[in-house]
Parts: C-alpha cells; sequence; structure tokens
C-alpha cells in the first residue's frame, strides 16, 4: 500500500469515528436540556442506531457491494447524513427527532461496513495494516470528546453541527477516496446470506449458544452508559463530562493490545469473566461516585470501560472467528452483530431508558445510585451464565510436578512474557524463600516437538527435566499464586 494512500485511509478512519463521537455521547444531555426528553424517549433515540445495523447489513450486502463503487456511495451517504444532521438542531419535539435520527442512523451505519471495505481493497497485507489504520477511528472519537470539551457546547446544538461539519468534509474527501468497485452479484446471494443465516450452525454447541445469549444481555447494561453516562455526570455537576469520558475511549486502545497477548495464555472463559467482573466494578462505582470525594469512583467508572469493551466485545469477535473457522466466519461476524449491536442494543435502550424514568425525582433530577445498581446486577447475571459456558473441549493430559530452586532464562528472543514472569519468580524466590512448585501439562500421547520455538527456557531439577523446553506461560497464574502452570505448545 502506498504511502499516500494510507494517509487517506488514516483521514478517512479519523473523520469517520469522529462523527460519531460528536453527536452521540451527548445526545442524551442536549435531548434533557433542550427537548424535554423522558428517559424512554432518549432511550428511544438511541435505539434508533440499533435499528440502522440490524438493516444496514441487507443494504450494504444486497445493494451497494453490488452496484455501486464503495467511496461512492459512501460519499452520497455522508453527505445527506450532514444534511440530516442539521436538521435535527431545527426539531423542538422528540417524536419528530427521533424519526430524523432514525434516517440519519439508517444513512450512517452503512458506511463504517463501507470504509472497513474501502480500506480492505487498498491493502496488500490487512491483517498487519488495517490495525494501524482502524486506531484512527479511536483517536477521531476521542478527538471529538476533547473538542466539545473545550469548547463548551457538551449541552448545545453545536456538537451536532459539529458533526454535520464533519460529515460533510468526509462526504466530499470519499469522491477522492481510491477506487472500490462493485463486487457484482454473487451466484448464491440472499437475504439469508447477507444476515449470517449460515452461520446459525454454531448455535448447535452449547458453549456458543449460551455465550450469544450473553452477548445479547450484555448490551443492556452497554445501554445505560451510553445513552446515560453523560446525562449522569452532567446532572452531578461534572465540568467537561465529554471531555473526560474519553479516558474510555483512551483505556480501550489501551487494553486492546493485551488481547492478542491474552487470548491464547488465559482462555476465552477468563476474559470474558475479568470483563464482566470490570462491568460490575464500574456501575458500582457509578453508584457511590460523586463530583467531591469520591470523584475518583465515577473516574475509575470511565476507565474500566476499555476492560468492559474490549474484554467482552472484541475477545467475543475472537472467539466468534475461531469457533466459525474460515468457510463460514463472515457470517458468524455479521451475525454476532447483529445479535450484540442489533437486537441487544434495541433491548437495552428501551429497557434504560424505562429504568431511568422510574427513578425520576422533583426537579428533573433522578436518584442515580438506584439506577445503576440495575446494570449491576443485570451484569452479575451474566456473570453467572457465563460461569456455566466452556470455550474449549477438555482433552486427556498427563501432568508432571517438580520443584525448583532457581529459574534461569536464557535465548528470549521475541516473546516478552516470560521475560517478566521469570524475573516475577525469582524476585518472589528472593522475597520469600520459598521455593517454587512448577506444573508442567502435557497432552496425553503428545511428544515433546522437535522444532523449538523462538522462547527456550532453561530449568534445573530431576534429570528428565534437565534440557530445553518449549513452554507456553501465563503471566496471571504467576500473580495468582507461586504455582506457575505451563504447558507445552
Amino acid at each position: 500500500m502506498k504511502m499516500s494512500t494510507g494517509i487517506l485511509l488514516a483521514i478517512m478512519m479519523l473523520i469517520q469515528y469522529f462523527i460519531w463521537g460528536s453527536w452521540y455521547v451527548t445526545m442524551g444531555t442536549y435531548m434533557g436540556e433542550h427537548l424535554q426528553a423522558t428517559g424512554v424517549q432518549v432511550g428511544a433515540a438511541y435505539s434508533a442506531l440499533a435499528i440502522a445495523t440490524m438493516i444496514s447489513p441487507f443494504f450494504v450486502g444486497m445493494v451497494a457491494d453490488r452496484f455501486f463503487s464503495a467511496q461512492k456511495i459512501m460519499g452520497i451517504l455522508h453527505l445527506t447524513g450532514a444534511v440530516l444532521l442539521f436538521l435535527a438542531t431545527t426539531i423542538n419535539g422528540n417524536s419528530l427527532f427521533y424519526w430524523v435520527i432514525l434516517l440519519y442512523s439508517l444513512a450512517y451505519m452503512p458506511t463504517i461496513a463501507l470504509s472497513n471495505s474501502i480500506a480492505f481493497y487498498q491493502m496488500t497485507d490487512p491483517g498487519r495494516q488495517f490495525p494501524w489504520i482502524r486506531v484512527f477511528g479511536t483517536l477521531g472519537w476521542i478527538v471529538a470528546g476533547l473538542m466539545i470539551s473545550r469548547l463548551g457546547i457538551e449541552k448545545s446544538a453545536s456538537t451536532f453541527h459539529m458533526a454535520a461539519g464533519a460529515s460533510a468534509l468526509l462526504g466530499l474527501i470519499s469522491f477522492v477516496l481510491p477506487n472500490t468497485p462493485p463486487k457484482g452479484k454473487p451466484a448464491n446471494a440472499s437475504a439469508s446470506k447477507v444476515l449470517g443465516t449460515d452461520a446459525f450452525v454454531l448455535f448447535k454447541e452449547r458453549p456458543y449458544l449460551v455465550f450469544i445469549i450473553a452477548a445479547i444481555l450484555v448490551c443492556i447494561p452497554l445501554s445505560f452508559y451510553y445513552g446515560f453516562a453523560n446525562p449522569f455526570l452532567n446532572e452531578l455537576g461534572v465540568k467537561n463530562a465529554a471531555g473526560k469520558m474519553t479516558m474510555g475511549q483512551m483505556s480501550e486502545a489501551l487494553f486492546i493490545l493485551a488481547i492478542p497477548f491474552l487470548f491464547n495464555r488465559i482462555g476465552v472463559k477468563r476474559m470474558l469473566l475479568m470483563g464482566m467482573t470490570a462491568w460490575i466494578l464500574r456501575y458500582i462505582c457509578f453508584a457511590y461516585g460523586d463530583n467531591d470525594a469520591h470523584l475518583w469512583m465515577l473516574y475509575a467508572g470511565i476507565i474500566l470501560h476499555g476492560i468492559c469493551y474490549d474484554f467482552f466485545f472484541v475477545t467475543g469477535y475472537m472467539y466468534t472467528e475461531k469457533k466459525a473457522g474460515e468457510k463460514i466466519k463472515n457470517a458468524a461476524q455479521g451475525l454476532f452483530t447483529f445479535a450484540t449491536y442489533g437486537v441487544g442494543m434495541f433491548i437495552g435502550t428501551w429497557f434504560s431508558g424505562i429504568v431511568v424514568d422510574q427513578y425520576k425525582i422533583e426537579g428533573g433530577r433522578h436518584q442515580w445510585t438506584n439506577i445503576w445498581w440495575v446494570p449491576a446486577f443485570i451484569a452479575a447475571g451474566v456473570y453467572s451464565i457465563l460461569s456455566s459456558f466452556s470455550g474449549r473441549k477438555k482433552k486427556s493430559v498427563l501432568h508432571y510436578n517438580f520443584v525448583n530452586d532457581k529459574l534461569i532464562i536464557c535465548n528470549v528472543l521475541l516473546c516478552w512474557a516470560p521475560v517478566l514472569s521469570g524475573v516475577f519468580m525469582q524476585i518472589l524466590y528472593k522475597a520469600t524463600g520459598a521455593r517454587i512448585r512448577l506444573s508442567v501439562s502435557i497432552p496425553a500421547g503428545k511428544k515433546v516437538p522437535g522444532n523449538l520455538p523462538k522462547t527456550i527456557i532453561w530449568f534445573t531439577g530431576p534429570p528428565i527435566w534437565k534440557r530445553q523446553l518449549p513452554i507456553r506461560m501465563s503471566i496471571l497464574s504467576v500473580l495468582h499464586s507461586p504455582t506457575i502452570f505451563m504447558k507445552l505448545r
């Protein structure tokens, strides 16, 4: 991919998510201030995006991909979106406002898939190049929040004006993006194929069925955060709430880097449970945080967004791809998106609005402690569901145990995890004088592979262990206990 093409794609991604971050975070606050909207009406407006998420795959798969160049249809949609965003600020009634937001969402949501298609088509190595382009999307969302905070326009219609201007700009830029021609009509194209019904075969496996049910349910707590975190912070008197909420996106960008490392080391189930623990802690922090002595709890609740989102949804996408395999992975990813950001968010946005109205008191204020306990309890329920979830099949394993007096690390080339773990173990050994017990698990019938990996660790012990062994180590098991569990690759 040429440097000039990469710069254009980065600008495209930055503006794409700058638009979303400009109006979406503060829409609930705007509706409460200017439209005197109830919680149900705010929830309904946010549900428009969920409806668009369920419909947009049909538009992209059945129309846009077949007959139009992706960059041209994206340009038209963004220009249309700019008009609708500006129109939304001229409306004084909640009902009409909802329909305008729904129309805008129907115009905007297809552009996410289209922008991804444009980027992938230009890349020579998408696996390596796309993450570097996509990170500009997260940056765009952060920049939008910081600009709203800096300009002091959080409660005004200017957030929609800013989004409209950016949408018009990207609409014009789209026409000079590299060409991404239509794919034509596939021989087996159908609405069911676009929806991803081929992936229904995954539901035959109980672990994945449990996971997808949990994924739909966890969108209810997510809806509380997206729809009402900003009004909540403003009601408490937190200054520049939109800017402070960007800490959630910064956290998201940071924790996403840990996912590839943790995914194969601690497993899907543990990652999901860690994510759900973060969901529970986040809403407890919101329930008891305030703009005084407990302000730190509000910041903690915002920063936990990175673990909440990455350890559940990003992990969920990776788990779905792993379970689906090459043949139906696209259908499976589409089905997961439909189930979560479509069905799950639709249920969540309406339910969260009802709960917020239930705890509304005189003066337009709310009993936020009671409100935040609702998503906390739902998250706890999802945690219980996931406790019965198993991300991998059980295998027959032979266990070998021995005790070491010291561990020496050598010839470490690329993998830094064993270095950290080894250093930690030596510190633990020197600090406590405890002997370190190592447990190595070898699948029954499997021999030590002849080709050694890039990470080699020497360790002393019985004669059988005086050799180089290829291992994969979990840092978390080191932190949890002086018993270190290792597995042969």
